[in-house]
């Protein structure tokens, strides 16, 4: 996981925090005031989940980890959770090595296969002496959505496929697509689409002679348009005339030398060679994937600062 994700999920856990932590201690206080009398405890968990609109479960452990109370949720008492030993599970290992507060990673629940998080609050009594622990679980999908959208790092990325196509590479050569012969037409066309019909992403796929579209008038669908669509200019009036987008991250400039240079690395060799190409325009990163199965994802100006020299290194090296 990257520097970049791992702070971005950083910082949202410690938002759920802050959250989280006051009110799981008011309730572990009262719990304290009351223990071990489960009636009374359940009274409260039960109350307790009108703090937590979000919780799913409450439930107390002794100091052992074995669970002394029911399952509070919002349909009841779920007594089957009663006496289960929750010692080993990976949530508690933060408390149970003294952590008062603690909130677990995500992981996928036994029950519902849904993605979870548990808080744990230590409760200690009067002497010190630890009585045990208050846990909360949450439903990820019902919580607020306090997260902000990870932003992809514009960086260089290389990625290795499949091993047994990199072993077999220099026992394999390219073959000639319908894509190959009418490369220039499609380019054209391609870069026609792109500055002046609203196409902002599209993936090359040389081999099958196909392009995968995704206009800005309907982002959430794809379009697969195949050799005779991608030759015929007809193409252009399917798609609506729109103005160049101003938050693009790729000028519109630099379109046509980003699809020239796709067409030289599919030409550049005939044992490596690009299979796919892909290019979007706000977020300025262009993808590659090479015969041998690398792929590489990296900024265009990058992309285009590169010869078709050192592509042939790096993509055997892929």
């Amino acid at each position: 996981m990257s520097t970049l994700l791992q702070e971005s999920i950083a910082r949202q856990r410690s938002i759920l925090k802050e959250w989280l932590s006051t009110s799981l201690i008011h309730i572990a206080d009262d719990c304290k005031l009351v223990w071990p009398a489960r009636p009374a405890l359940e009274t409260r968990l039960k109350s307790g989940l009108e703090e937590l609109p979000y919780c799913k479960y409450l439930y107390l452990l002794d100091a052992h980890a074995q669970q002394i109370t029911a399952n509070a949720s919002r349909s009841g008492l779920q007594e089957a959770y009663f006496g289960r030993d929750r010692s080993q599970r990976p949530y508690l290992a933060q408390a149970i090595a003294g952590e008062i507060f603690s909130l677990s990673d995500v992981y996928i629940s036994q029950n519902a296969r849904r993605p979870t998080l548990t808080a744990v609050q230590i409760i200690h009594g009067d002497d010190g002496k630890l009585l045990g622990y208050l846990g909360a679980d949450f439903d990820l999908r019902e919580l607020p959505a306090t997260q902000a959208l990870y932003q992809q790092p514009g960086q260089w990325m290389q990625l290795k496929g499949d091993p047994a196509i990199r072993a077999g590479l220099f026992h394999q050569a390219r073959a000639s697509s319908q894509m190959d012969e009418k490369m220039d037409l499609v380019l054209v066309i391609l870069t026609e689409l792109m500055t002046v019909h609203g196409v902002f992403h599209i993936k090359l796929h040389f081999s099958s002679s196909r392009a995968t579209l995704w206009s800005v008038d309907d982002p959430y669908r794809f379009r697969i348009h195949g050799i005779d669509d991608l030759i015929n200019p007809d193409l252009c009036l399917a798609y609506p005339r729109r103005d160049y987008p101003s938050d693009a991250d790729i000028p519109a400039d630099a379109i046509p030398a980003i699809l020239k240079c796709f067409r030289d690395l599919r030409f550049m060799d005939e044992t490596i060679y690009l299979r796919s190409g892909m290019v979007n325009i706000f977020n300025g990163m262009v993808g590659l994937t090479f015969s041998c199965d690398g792929s590489h994802y990296m900024p265009w100006r990058e992309f285009l600062d590169k010869n078709v020299g050192f592509w042939a290194g790096s993509a055997t090296g892929s």
